[in-house]
């Protein structure tokens, strides 16, 4: 299987005050092409970074970051920002709606950066938000939508201008169990549908247990990857 995104001995260090404490030690991976990765491990471990790392939202200290030919850890942020404009689409555990704009709105907001023209933009998110569930709730605030579907938003936000590679972290962790497996089903539905690789960071073995490898993250190493869907490498 081809690889899209590979680290060699990923290293990120914070300083504080005259303590380095080591968030990423030596981390060396590959994700493949429409793979659905989760990295597991408790708070702390460094899984975070790591997805901050891969999604072009943190330098690393040292090492190497490729994804599909493109070195991360050699561009300056203004060529980071149209990587992941280009490449990137990210479901936070928290949302990060904006309030004052309707479900449609927020969909569409990214595009409008990217040069989408209004009717096609719009045109865009209706059917995203189409795909989601969401069709009847597509004139409404955060404020008048539930968790659940507020993370349905989100999730039609990521995926509206199909990217290559979709992160997603903690995309369950403000969700009740039921609501989590819907929202979990729909994330994969929607990269299996796109053909788009998918990276989620997650606390909970439950929700790793849809991934197809699962990346065990311990005090900043990656520990073992654990094969569950007939993955090889």
């Amino acid at each position: 299987m081809e690889a899209i995104i590979t680290t060699r001995n990923l290293h990120k260090i914070f300083l504080m005050g005259d303590e380095k404490v080591h968030a990423l030690n030596d981390v060396n991976l590959e994700i493949y092409k429409q793979e659905f990765i989760a990295i597991l491990g408790t708070s702390g471990s460094g899984k975070s970074t790591l997805l901050n790392m891969l999604a072009g939202l943190e330098k690393p200290t040292k090492g190497e970051i490729d994804i599909g030919g493109i070195r991360l850890d050699q561009l300056n942020e203004r060529q980071l920002t149209m990587f992941r404009q280009k490449n990137i689409g990210f479901v936070f555990q928290s949302y990060h709606l904006i309030p004052t704009l309707t479900a449609l709105e927020n969909v569409s907001l990214g595009l409008i950066f990217k040069g989408v023209p209004h009717a096609e933009r719009e045109a865009m998110a209706k059917e995203m938000l189409i795909k989601v569930g969401l069709k009847q709730r597509m004139r409404h605030k955060p404020s008048e939508l539930s968790g659940g579907q507020q993370q349905r938003v989100s999730i039609a936000r990521a995926f509206v201008d199909k990217p290559r590679i979709v992160f997603a972290d903690e995309p369950t962790g403000n969700l009740d169990t039921r609501t989590s497996k819907e929202v979990m089903e729909l994330i994969m539905d929607m990269a299996q549908t796109y053909k788009q690789t998918l990276v989620m960071v997650t606390h909970d073995p439950q929700t790793a247990a849809f991934a197809d490898r699962v990346f065990h993250i311990t005090d900043g190493k990656l520990e073992k990857i654990v094969h569950q869907k007939g993955v090889t490498k």
